[in-house]
C-alpha cells in the first residue's frame, strides 16, 4: 500500500483515538483508597506504637476496647480534630496534609488490630 497523506492522517486520527481513551479511562478509574498500614506506619506509629502522650499502644485490646464501644466515627472524628483526655491526640496526628481518607483509614487500621 502506498503512503499517502490521506494514511497518514488515518493513522494520526486513530492514534490520538486511542490516546484520548487511554486518557478517559485513567480520569474516570477511582482513586486508590488509602492505606492505614502505610499511614499508620508514617505518621500514628510514633504515639501509638510507643505510647507517647497517654496514645492507646496498637493492638493493646484492654486500652482500645472502650474507645471502641463509643463507635469508629467518635473515634475518627478525634483523629481528624484532635482530642484531649488522660492524653493528647493532636489534630491528624500532627501532619496537617493528611486526608480525612488517610485519617480514617489509620483509624481502621488500628481498631481492627485491637479486635
Amino acid at each position: 500500500m502506498a503512503v499517502t497523506l490521506s494514511n497518514c492522517r488515518v493513522k494520526k486520527t486513530t492514534s490520538l483515538l486511542a490516546a484520548a481513551g487511554v486518557c478517559a479511562m485513567l480520569v474516570s478509574a477511582p482513586l486508590a483508597a488509602a492505606d492505614g498500614a502505610a499511614v499508620f506506619n508514617a505518621v500514628c506509629n510514633m504515639c501509638h506504637g510507643s505510647g507517647m502522650g497517654g496514645a492507646p499502644r496498637i493492638g493493646d485490646k484492654a486500652a482500645w476496647q472502650p474507645r471502641i464501644a463509643k463507635g469508629v466515627a467518635i473515634l475518627e472524628e478525634h483523629a481528624i480534630n484532635g482530642y484531649k483526655d488522660k492524653g493528647v491526640m493532636p489534630p491528624r496526628g500532627g501532619k496537617a496534609s493528611l486526608s480525612d481518607a488517610d485519617v480514617k483509614a489509620a483509624v481502621v487500621y488500628m481498631v481492627d488490630a485491637a479486635k
